[in-house]
This record gives C-alpha cells, sequence and structure tokens, in this order.
C-alpha cells in the first residue's frame, strides 16, 4: 500500500537533508540526510555536483527509511542564500559556487556602494547587500575571472540550481531573490543596471531567472532525476525558497514572532506584511515564502564559535553546555565572537576578542562567554528590528544545531528575560519545503499555503524560563556593544 506523499529539502551549507511527509497531514514519514564538503571564509566554494550528490544520497535515505511506500506527489528546495552558481549555454556548470560566508567580493562590494550610494540602494531593495550577497560574488568574478563572464548563460542561486536538475527550468521566488543585491522584491523586478555596475554591460535580463509566486509551480521532475532519486513521474516541483525563510514557514510562525537560528549562520528574524527599509544596514528587508517579508539580521558567527570552544577547552559540546550553566553570578569575561570576520556588522576583516578575564577566570565562565558571544550578537540585531519599527511581541522560538545547546536556551531566556521555545522539530527548513510542496500537490493559492503552514504547527519539544541568576544584563549588554564596535578587531588580515 502507498500514501500520498511530499519531499521537503534543505540543502545548507554543511549538508543536504531530506524530508518525507504524508501530504494531506505533515506526518513524517521518513528522512535522511548526506554532508557536503567543508567550506570556509574568506574563499568558500562548493560545487553544485557535490548538491546533487548529497541530494540523491540523503533522498534515498529517506525514502529507505518510510515503513509505507510513499507515493512522492511534489517536491520543494530550499537551499543556503546568496551562493553564486554560473551555467553556460548548454547548463553545465561554470566553476565552483560561491557560498553566502565567501568574503572575498568585500572590496568590490564596498565599491558598488559608493557607485549605488548606500541609502538609495537600501531604499531600492530593502537591504544593504554586504560581501555575503550574490552581487558581490558576481563583481569579484568579473575582476578576477573576467573570461568567464563571456560563458555565462545563466546566473542563479543554490537552490535554483537544485530545481534546475529537477526540472530544466530556470526559475527562482522572491525569499532567495530578495538576497541577490538586484532584486526589488516591492516591485517584483530584477534590477539589471546594477549587475552593470558590478560586472559590466552585458544582456543580464536574460541570463536571469522567472520569479515565481509562492504557491507556484516550476516544472515537474525530469526522467533521469527521478531515476535517480527513486521516485515516479510526474512528480511536481514548487518553487522553493532561501533556508531561513523555509524554516520560518516551516515552524508556522505569525507576524511579530521572533526566531532565533543558531546554526552556521545566526539569524533573528519575524515576519510582516509591509516592507523594511534599514539605513543603517543592520537588518535585511528580505521577502518572504508566503507573499509577504521576512526582517532579518543575520551573523556570520555561530555554532561553530561552541564549536571551537570545546576545542580550545579540551571537552565536547555536552560538555561546554554543562560548564557554562555551571558558572557563577558573575559579569564577565565576554566574547565577541567575530572568529571568521563578521556579516553583521559588516567587517569582513574583524577578529574575535575575549575581554575582562582575570587570574580568577574560570574554565566555566569561559564556556559561558563562548555560548554568550553569539546570542549577544543575535540581541544586537534585535535591537536593529526593534529600532525599525518592526512589531517583535510574539513568542520566542529557537532552531538550528546550537539551539539544542540547553545551555543555548537558557542564556538565551535569560537575555530575553522571556520563555524560550523549542520546537519538536528535527529540520525546520525540511519541513518549510515540505508545507510548500503540499501547498503545490493540492494546487492551492498563497492564502492556502499560510492556512497549511497553521494546520501543521509542530508541538514544543521544551520550553525554557527565564532564571534568577543575579547578573546584570543590561550592563552585559552595554559592555558587549562597546566591545563589539572597537576597531581594533579588525585585524587587517592577521591571523
Amino acid at each position: 500500500m502507498t500514501v500520498s506523499a511530499v519531499m521537503g529539502v534543505d540543502s545548507s551549507t554543511q549538508s543536504c537533508k531530506v524530508e518525507i511527509r504524508e501530504a494531506e497531514s505533515g506526518l513524517l514519514l521518513g528522512s535522511g540526510s548526506a554532508p557536503h564538503p567543508p567550506a570556509f571564509p574568506p574563499s568558500s566554494e562548493q560545487h553544485p555536483d557535490d548538491w546533487v550528490g548529497a541530494f540523491v544520497a540523503a533522498a534515498r535515505q529517506a525514502l529507505a527509511s518510510c515503513e509505507q511506500r510513499p507515493d512522492v506527489r511534489a517536491i520543494s528546495v530550499a537551499a543556503q542564500c546568496h551562493g553564486l552558481v554560473l551555467l553556460d549555454g548548454r547548463g553545465d556548470v561554470l566553476r565552483p559556487a560561491k557560498l553566502w560566508n565567501d568574503t572575498t567580493g568585500a572590496p568590490n562590494l564596498a565599491r558598488l556602494v559608493e557607485r549605488i550610494g548606500a541609502r538609495r540602494w537600501v531604499m531600492r531593495i530593502g537591504t544593504l547587500p554586504t560581501a555575503a550577497f550574490t552581487i558581490a560574488k558576481l563583481a569579484w568574478v568579473a575582476e578576477h575571472e573576467p573570461g568567464l563572464l563571456d560563458q555565462v548563460a545563466t546566473v542563479l542561486l543554490p537552490h535554483d540550481y537544485l530545481t534546475y536538475w529537477l526540472t530544466g527550468q530556470r526559475v527562482t521566488d522572491r525569499s532567495d531573490a530578495s538576497g541577490t543585491g538586484y532584486f526589488d522584491a516591492t516591485d517584483g523586478r530584477w534590477i539589471p543596471s546594477y549587475l552593470d555596475l558590478a560586472a559590466g554591460d552585458r544582456d543580464w535580463a536574460a541570463k536571469l531567472p522567472t520569479v515565481l509566486g509562492p504557491a507556484d509551480v516550476a516544472g515537474t521532475v525530469l526522467p533521469f532525476p527521478a531515476s535517480e532519486l527513486g521516485i515516479g513521474a510526474d512528480v511536481l516541483v514548487g518553487a522553493g525558497g532561501g533556508d531561513q525563510h523555509a524554516a520560518y514557514l516551516g515552524l508556522g510562525l505569525s507576524d511579530g514572532d521572533q526566531y532565533f537560528s543558531i546554526g552556521t549562520s545566526g539569524v533573528v528574524a519575524t515576519s510582516s506584511r509591509g516592507p523594511v527599509f534599514d539605513t543603517t544596514g543592520a537588518v535585511d528587508g528580505v521577502a518572504d515564502m508566503t507573499g509577504g517579508y521576512l526582517p532579518l539580521m543575520s551573523t556570520l558567527n555561530a555554532a561553530r564559535v561552541v564549536d571551537r570552544a570545546a576545542v580550545l577547552l579540551g571537552t565536547d559540546l555536552a560538555g561546554i553546555s554543562e560548564l557554562a550553566l555551571a558558572a557563577g553570578p558573575t559579569q564577565g569575561p565576554v566574547l565577541v565572537p567575530f572568529l571568521d570576520g563578521e556579516r553583521t556588522p559588516d567587517r569582513p576583516d574583524a577578529r574575535g576578542a575575549f575581554a575582562d578575564l582575570t587570574s580568577h577566570t574560570t574554565r566555566a565562565e569561559l564556556a559561558r562567554a563562548f555560548v554568550e558571544g553569539p546570542l549577544l550578537s543575535l540581541l544586537s540585531g534585535r535591537d536593529s528590528l526593534l529600532a525599525c519599527g518592526v512589531e517583535l511581541g510574539g513568542a520566542a522560538t529557537a532552531v538550528g544545531g546550537g539551539a539544542r545547546s540547553p545551555a543555548t536556551l537558557q542564556l538565551l531566556a535569560d537575555l530575553l528575560d522571556d520563555e524560550v521555545t523549542l520546537p519538536d522539530v528535527e529540520e525546520a527548513t525540511a519541513r518549510g519545503a515540505c508545507i510548500q510542496a503540499a501547498a503545490v500537490a493540492s494546487r492551492t493559492d498563497r492564502a492556502g499555503l499560510v492556512d497549511l503552514a497553521k494546520r501543521w504547527l509542530p508541538d514544543a519539544r521544551a520550553r525554557v524560563a527565564p532564571r534568577a541568576h543575579g547578573r546584570d544584563l543590561d550592563a552585559l549588554r552595554t559592555r558587549w556593544s562597546a566591545l563589539a564596535a572597537s576597531p581594533i578587531l579588525d585585524a587587517g588580515g592577521v591571523r
């Protein structure tokens, strides 16, 4: 006996995760994962062929784990944002993709900001791009590999490429397009003139994918990928989206809810019906996957900071969590976690720094600072959202690999002085992709997509309340902010 199902894909920096869910109820039927090659700043690249290989392996693993044979009716792909994929006229990949955390285009981006104007750019697209954005990577290619551009027929994002591999269609969605630096989400239009400034005068409009709506069909799975994945014919494919956008959808969150993602990157976000424009550059006023907006602040350094702490303190992640929770009511030490440079604030050459160490500093206090540093970055982003007039009165939800740490949840609740919920969701992004796929399978519209996300609302795995901890957290945040603004962190490439 078969069961009608959908497949959701999360192609992240570190791995590909696939979920298969019952198309009507959202019940999880099976899941799988496969790693991507490691990639680190400043030159962070992966070949799209590796994404395809991981996708196939994860999908086959997910199908094999299902107790009932799933009849997959639709697929949607969500993936890491901002990456640059260049195809030639035959549809072949021309070079490894530059990823979101590739910071080599920072000088090119700085020159573009001077030419376009920071305020003008923000007011056009809702965001002041950083080196993370696709346009910076294209500008880098134009400077360092100019001959390559003569061969470029198509410019895609990572999730676009996997959708292209599935369907042969050159399409994208509004959420991921809004993180390129050359898409106006309010008007729904590409801005080819910005690409002229970044990489020279060309017919850029002909090289860019079609932007689909939230519940639009991108196409059907071609015979070869269907055979590779182990699924049947005539499977529909959704428009897909960015990873954080899909995660927000997957959790069924509403306007004003506080979303904290603690993974390779750190993100604080909420959704809104109207656009947000932050001329300081701290808030990205990007689109969401439901036709609205997802104003967010994203950091480069999140869970990897705690990974590094485990190495330096000679323990594992569980040990770091235990140590951090055992720290007493002391104020310091304080960590500014810009270990690999930083995206927000836009300081690609910055380095991390400890402050307020004393001869009495303990391993527990150091562990707490390692966990707390990335959270203080996110709290700074939350302040920026509030300064833009964004409503943040809803509940706080934490997701991502870093949110599995009891210390991370507790310290976040302490810093917010509010309850934090950990949803009972293994992969929020893949879940969000499943919701879009289910909407596509049922041929519903945007409103139906939103209703479906509400019906699939996950339970809470844990709710963590703030402690009576005895620390002056307002003073801690003030101290952190002063340290984070210090020019001494900009090491100029000295390691």
